[in-house]
């Protein structure tokens, strides 16, 4: 008799499933893909005739089974034309320069111990060995899990939304997670009009927050906010009660990524003053150096949670957030 055949492995690519809940989606997504795979997007499914009043539900889920990387570059590349460096930089200074580090984070690498021995080895080495150092030292610090209620904060354009979807999706695909969204307007307008039909493709109750009526219930509480006022206004005052009143412990700070260094400082300051504790970076798709955003990592105190790498209301995110730095700022390491 014939020993049985083991299961070959999947092929990557894009699979289309069509399901009846996020929880069979999970199941039949791991079964057949692994856990690798990745949500891309939720639609509903439309049934034909009298089904679409009486059968129960259905949804398209595209799922993406990427293909392995491939192995680290020995040199760097350059995906576009750079700025030719100062006469003056090192070569290894020139590099982060024109990757987009920042003046004020280079001066810092410059001034630290080990830049004279980083800069005097051959540039490929020097990356290999500055990303090392840089994965050692944000990998000391504590990592921060995100609590079960949590808020997504930023300005006007940072794609708060957009990132609560993307995180959303993400938790019931992956960790069939259960729970409910508010959405919160306060005496400001907050207009999501794709939120609703996200949630009810998702199952996921959305519930217009009204003060002293809404109550949690058990499962994860991600809570859509307007945007996040001037400081000091008696707008940032009541959204500061709110969050300590509703213990929302998770405030996760987004920030559009291809805004100028200025202004995200600025959002960052403010989300301090409002106790964020969590970090996403948007529209890195319209970001063509990721160096500037080393910055924001390495001398702020949020733990970052993952990058969107694209308009999507699901997938094109990533959360392996410092391993997608080193890999498009720093090659080799």
């Amino acid at each position: 008799m014939n020993p049985p055949s083991t299961p070959l492995p999947p092929i990557p690519g894009t699979y289309r499933f069509v399901v009846g809940s996020a929880a069979e989606a999970v199941t039949l997504i791991q079964a057949r893909l692994g856990s690798a795979a990745r949500v891309l997007s939720v639609r509903p499914q439309p049934r034909p005739g009298l089904g679409r009043w009486l059968g129960a539900p259905r949804f398209e889920v595209v799922a993406e089974l990427a293909p392995p990387p491939p192995p680290p570059a020995a040199a760097p590349l350059a995906s576009e034309p750079l700025p030719p460096a100062a006469a003056a930089d090192s070569p290894l200074a020139g590099f982060l320069r024109r990757a987009g580090f920042s003046e004020r984070l280079l001066g810092r690498l410059e001034a630290s111990p080990g830049w004279r021995a980083h800069a005097a080895r051959p540039l490929p080495q020097a990356l290999a060995d500055l990303g090392r150092e840089i994965h050692t030292a944000v990998s000391t610090r504590r990592a921060v899990p995100l609590p079960e209620r949590a808020a997504f904060l930023g300005g006007s354009g940072c794609g708060r939304t957009t990132a609560l979807c993307k995180w959303l999706s993400r938790e019931v695909f992956t960790r069939a997670a259960r729970g409910q969204v508010w959405k919160v307007e306060f005496d400001r307008p907050n207009p999501a009009p794709a939120l609703e039909v996200f949630c009810e493709a998702l199952g996921i109750p959305l519930e217009q927050y009204v003060p002293g009526a809404s109550a949690a219930g058990p499962g994860v509480l991600l809570v859509d906010l307007p945007g996040v006022p001037p400081p000091g206004t008696p707008a940032a005052r009541e959204l500061a009660r709110f969050l300590d009143r509703e213990h929302i412990d998770g405030r996760i700070l987004v920030l559009n990524a291809a805004y100028e260094a200025e202004g995200l400082r600025a959002a960052c300051a403010r989300g301090r003053d409002l106790g964020a504790t969590h970090l996403v970076l948007t529209h890195l798709d319209e970001v063509p150096r990721w160096g500037r955003l080393w910055e924001f990592l390495l001398e702020g105190e949020l733990s970052p949670l993952f990058l969107s790498t694209g308009p999507g209301l699901t997938g094109d995110l990533e959360t392996e957030v410092i391993g997608a730095l080193l890999r498009r700022t720093l090659p080799g390491s």
